[in-house]
């Protein structure tokens, strides 16, 4: 019997196959089919489109976020502030509690203040006037017409407490100031058919002197007689007196007729 060697050969690694059989596929795939590649990248395009715009939907969630988170610690202090305003609030409600009972006492008070000042103005006026008529008698038509309209004004709902009291406050001290200024001024002295203008010198409260236009007559108030005496003494006297009134002349001492002092009785 003959014997025969037989060559053992080795089997292909498994690696090797697989590699081989990835390629043949690929190239198989890649050559026959185009279509699928085109769908390949139009997937791969259309997950990368969706990754994106999940992302700007992510950034925008997170812009949202943070602007809510903004308002809400906004809100938060307000409301802090407005906790802290309202606590003030109460701490001075006390307060104004007894600022309002003040108020209407004083409301009260001043009714009662009006009850008792009105009668007490109109006592003022009265007493003013009667101290006008028994006045030396300057200015008379202007200071009677102050009077009348502290009278009227008396009678008026319209005016005020306070402004009634101010305007006889005003006229009681026009009156002071007579009693210590230099006054010349033109008026109309007597009544209807003998009435004539002259020129009139008050000095104070201490004498009233007149002359006519013309120079002819001077003369003065006598308080006594409570009637004008004519005495032409007294014409150099006028006509200095008037200078320095009117300030055309440098002040200088006054000549004037001055009632004799009165004893008293006792």
């Amino acid at each position: 019997m003959k014997y025969e060697r037989i060559k053992a050969t080795r089997a292909p690694r498994p690696a090797l196959l697989v590699l081989g059989l990835w390629a043949g596929l690929v190239g198989s795939s890649i050559a026959g089919s185009p279509d699928q590649l085109r769908a390949i990248v139009a997937e791969e395009a259309r997950a990368q489109s969706e990754a994106s715009a999940s992302q700007d939907r992510i950034d925008h969630l997170d812009d949202e976020t943070q602007k809510l988170l903004a308002e809400y610690r906004q809100v938060i202090a307000e409301a802090e502030s407005f906790r802290t305003y309202n606590e003030q609030l109460a701490s001075q409600v006390p307060s104004q509690v007894q600022e309002v009972e003040s108020i209407q006492r004083q409301l009260q008070e001043v009714e009662t203040t009006q009850r008792e000042v009105l009668p007490m103005m109109q006592r003022m006026v009265d007493t003013l006037e009667k101290f006008v008529a028994l006045d030396v008698p300057f200015l008379a038509e202007e200071r009677h017409k102050r009077i009348a309209n502290l009278k009227a004004m008396m009678d008026r709902a319209d005016v005020t407490v306070s402004e009634k009291y101010r305007r006889i406050m005003e006229a009681y001290q026009i009156e002071m100031e007579y009693g210590r200024t230099l006054e010349a001024y033109e008026a109309r002295m007597g009544d209807a058919e003998d009435a004539r203008t002259v020129q009139f010198l008050r000095i104070g409260r201490v004498a009233l002197m007149y002359q006519t236009l013309d120079r002819k007559e001077t003369g003065y108030w006598d308080a006594d007689k409570k009637d004008w005496v004519a005495d032409n003494s007294y014409r150099h006297a006028f006509t200095k007196n008037l200078e320095v009134a009117k300030k055309m002349g440098a002040p200088d001492l006054l000549i004037a007729p001055v009632p004799a002092p009165k004893k008293v009785e006792s």
